[in-house]
């Protein structure tokens, strides 16, 4: 599976980053989406009784390396599909599973999302004791059978492409830590695209302000039940961190093979760059640094497989250390390159661009910092769980 996506990612995205990258940013490449589609990086981790692969984390995160490696914006329209998808996967329910994780066998490409950013609420969610503070701008007003969802999320990768999405909100009339809920929200009427954000990175993908014009949804699109967005987000986290942390080390690999081919071409002193001392020894540091990511998103994606509640430790210190030494190593191809590192014809800088956004979805450092000291500190109580079955 790795070689099939790194072919795709080499032959298929790699000749169109650079186009990609300039376009406007409310352009997406339906062509690449289909191809990988096609290839099933849209249904890698849907079970098998729904016509997907049924694959698990860990062979997502190693998808996700590859086409990070290439371009992380890509990476990021198929990972965002998985983060639609994973409150369906951790749900259990099979009759909600069957009506929407069975649209991605279609030969047509579909795409997800995951609704939870605001302009007043994010990681802060993830906090145990924010929980109630937890109100969402958006709200699910009873109504007999069904529930009408009304308000404006921000920042949904994918939303202004996505068939449906995993939506939060409150219920109307109910405290935030009692109302908090997860929806799964066909994106057909009502639904409007506000603003496709202009972003420094991550320019293939869409990143989407979305209002929900009266969204009317039965109730039986609620995951788990009434009042558990907070817990079915915080799993959804877990869940994925490894993915985006894979990510993140595509991000570095990127840079690292641009930096090893220049040192490799550019002859300074009477020898090839790299063989001056202080050249190779930033080349090394760059090798440890991005096997070290690796071997720490695998282990992350492995307990995200094979453990649920998926714990919040591993994967968090697979995330926060990808984030970190992705922009440590990108910088450092920049370096090693000079001037042609700062310019947009080489590529470097496009690896920068990129570092810098993972640090802000699926966890800052800030909320990664806190799950790793609370798992450290109080191991028997791990950090955003709190024991509820859904």
């Amino acid at each position: 599976m790795r070689n099939e996506v790194r072919a795709f990612a080499q032959d298929v995205v790699r000749p169109r980053v650079t186009q990609n990258d300039a376009d406007a940013a409310d352009v997406l490449d339906w062509e690449i989406v289909q191809a990988g589609h096609d290839l099933g990086l849209t249904r890698l981790v849907v079970p098998k009784a729904f016509g997907g692969l049924g694959y698990g984390i860990k062979a997502a995160a190693i998808a996700l390396e590859e086409l990070g490696a290439v371009d992380a914006g890509t990476a990021l329209i198929f990972g965002a599909t998985l983060l639609g998808q994973a409150p369906l996967l951790l749900s259990g329910d099979e009759q909600l599973q069957g009506r929407y994780l069975s649209r991605f066998a279609s030969d047509k490409a579909v795409l997800a999302c995951n609704a939870i950013t605001e302009e007043q609420a994010g990681c802060d969610l993830l906090i145990p004791e924010n929980t109630q503070f937890a109100e969402s701008e958006v709200t699910a007003r009873p109504d007999g059978d069904d529930y009408v969802i009304s308000g404006r999320k921000r920042f949904i990768t994918n939303g202004a492409v996505a068939d449906f999405g995993s939506v939060y909100a409150n219920i109307s009339g109910m405290a935030p830590d009692q109302g908090y809920t997860c929806f799964v929200v066909p994106f057909e009427e009502n639904v409007e695209v506000v603003k496709v954000a202009d972003k420094m990175g991550y320019r293939a993908c869409l990143g989407t302000e979305i209002y929900f014009h009266d969204v009317r949804v039965p109730a039986t699109n609620i995951i788990g039940q009434v009042g558990l967005g907070v817990e079915i987000n915080i799993q959804q986290m877990n869940m994925a961190r490894s993915t985006v942390a894979a990510l993140s080390t595509g991000v570095a690999r990127g840079a690292f093979d641009l930096a090893v081919k220049f040192a490799g071409d550019r002859r300074q002193g009477g020898k090839q760059l790299w063989e001056h001392q202080f050249t190779a020894r930033k080349i090394a540091e760059m090798t440890a640094k991005i096997e070290s990511a690796r071997l720490l998103y695998l282990r992350g994606a492995d307990v995200a497989d094979n453990q649920i509640p998926v714990p919040a430790l591993e994967p968090a210190v697979a995330k926060m250390h990808a984030d970190q030494i992705s922009i440590e190593v990108a910088e450092t191809a920049m370096s090693i390159m000079g001037a042609r590192g700062y310019l947009r014809e080489y590529g470097a800088e496009k690896y920068m661009r990129e570092a810098l956004g993972a640090r802000i979805y699926e966890g800052t450092p800030e909320v990664l910092a806190l799950a790793i000291t609370q798992s450290v500190m109080n191991p028997d109580e791990d950090f955003e769980e709190d024991g509820d079955e859904w």
